[in-house]
């Protein structure tokens, strides 16, 4: 091995010192920086939020179909037919024959009977979405992915005393 000719006279290299590292030590991950909150004053917020706004007063002048869960039998009562996820329930509306049969298919039951109602968009979210008693909100057309809307259990899309996102202290 051969030293270079620097050290061989007693002199060292001076190599600059490094500039400090930015990015993660060993052994841990590199962190990206968070997004910045799209603000209330983002066009593209406020744009979708109108858009939302629209479909909302569409679907509560709108009369859909809405199936009857499976009841007791057949000289009983039965309600509405719905899904919870997250802890919130769901009642299922479709705005045509055709967007309820996509629904039976995807769950396999496209031969069987499927008994409805027709209530107007505003009767489920004033009346029903009060009446289960717990957060509720509606799934309009749930098989139809990114074309299916949700009217979550908030203010301004349910009454204010049952909307989940209400002032502490209000009554449910």
């Amino acid at each position: 091995m051969t030293v270079p000719p620097r050290e061989q006279a007693g002199q060292a290299e001076q190599l600059p010192s490094p500039e400090p590292v930015q990015g993660p030590g060993p052994g841990q991950e590199q962190v990206p920086e968070p997004a910045p909150e799209p603000t209330l004053e983002d066009p593209e917020v406020e744009a979708r939020r109108q858009r939302f706004i629209a479909v909302l007063e569409e679907f509560r002048r709108t009369a859909v179909l809405v199936p009857l869960g499976d009841g007791p039998g057949p000289d009983e009562e039965r309600g509405l037919l719905t899904a919870d996820w997250n802890g919130v329930r769901f009642i299922l509306a479709f705005s045509d024959g055709q967007a309820l049969a996509r629904y039976a298919e995807a769950r396999g039951e496209y031969h069987r009977e499927w008994v409805y109602q027709t209530i107007l968009g505003s009767r489920l979210l004033d009346v029903a979405v009060p009446a289960a008693g717990v957060p509720c909100g509606v799934a309009l057309d749930c098989a139809d992915g990114p074309d299916g809307v949700v009217f979550p259990p908030v203010r301004g899309v349910v009454p204010d005393e049952v909307a989940v996102d209400r002032e502490e202290g209000a009554a449910i």
